[in-house]
């Protein structure tokens, strides 16, 4: 018995002037496309202008000793700003004033946001007019919104104290110079002037969140809390994290508001850190050490951030 063995079927040819790819080590890697570059500049030449550039040169300039009015050429001293700076207390101190601001306008902000936006999200007449005047204060200057509420804290006629006057609560008090009320009455203002862009935020994660999902947990019977703490707030919570630690790096960052309101009184009770640097760059010339001040903010500004983005990759592969 004769066996018969097929051949193999032949091997298609290639294509006319185009040689056949295989496996090794001369395979060609995919093509760079070098004309994307010349699209990338635009946007990348900026960046590296107005930030990348300035913030490296304020790294190179907290190892000097540079001053303002000096004739005498500028002189590398090593780490000797960073160590007077560990040592000053009025630094510290504004440091300690810097984390009670920005912790005590985040949190309301946020808590008063996530109310607005919910009341928002309902179907009620004239939601749309209360929409656009939601976001009024985002789109006023902050110098604007400064003088402004300068007004309402006027302690003879400011609005505040003629309202407290007309109720019998008082004569009124100057707002902005005691020592026990600058710091609360900023805290407000910067609540009420950074509190739209947290409502916009929110309210766009409200309304991705599936209508369907709440009418199934209201046929099972779910009250208005049950549906909120079971269905809004898992979807909502990645945007409210999101949300929260940008508006805390901000609210630290935080200079022209309160340099209007008190430019840092009085006694230095609203003396953010970079009102504190400001003044040492600007008002007694100190460029090096208030450059060590900004590289100490950008060091903590990082760290904190990178810590949240590590919490937040956890939270992702643990999901």
């Amino acid at each position: 018995m004769t066996s018969v063995t097929e051949a193999a079927p032949p091997t298609p040819p290639s294509p006319p002037g185009r040689a056949r790819r295989g496996p090794g080590p001369d395979r060609p890697g995919p093509a760079v496309d070098h004309g994307a570059w010349f699209l990338v500049l635009p946007a990348l030449i900026p960046i590296l202008v107005l930030s990348v550039g300035p913030l490296l040169y304020g790294i190179l300039l907290a190892f000097t000793d540079a001053q303002s009015g000096r004739t005498e050429p500028t002189q590398w001293i090593g780490a000797l700003n960073f160590q007077d700076l560990l040592h000053d207390t009025l630094f510290w101190e504004s440091f300690r004033v810097g984390l009670v601001w920005a912790v005590g306008v985040t949190v309301p902000q946020f808590l008063l946001a996530l109310g607005l936006a919910l009341l928002l999200d309902q179907d009620l007449r004239l939601r749309w007019p209360a929409r656009a005047l939601a976001i009024v204060p985002w789109a006023m200057p902050e110098v604007v919104v400064g003088v402004m509420w300068r007004l309402v804290y006027h302690p003879d006629a400011g609005i505040l104290n003629e309202t407290l006057r007309d109720l019998g609560l008082g004569e009124g008090r100057d707002w902005l110079s005691g020592l026990a009320t600058a710091l609360p009455a900023v805290i407000v203002v910067g609540v009420w002037a950074g509190m739209p862009q947290t409502t916009v935020a929110l309210l766009a994660g409200l309304q991705n969140t599936p209508r369907e999902l709440h009418e199934a947990a209201a046929v099972d019977g779910a009250g208005a809390w049950r549906r909120f703490r079971t269905v809004t707030w898992p979807s909502l919570r990645p945007i409210a994290l999101a949300v929260t630690a940008l508006n805390l790096i901000w609210n630290l960052n935080s200079f022209a508001l309160v340099y209007v309101l008190t430019s840092g009184g009085p006694g230095g009770r609203t003396r953010l850190p970079m009102l504190f640097a400001y003044e040492e760059a600007f008002r007694y010339g100190q460029f090096g050490y208030a450059a060590a001040m900004g590289c100490v903010m950008v060091a903590v500004i990082s760290i904190a951030l990178a810590v949240f983005l590590a919490g937040r990759l956890r939270g992702g592969d643990d999901a």
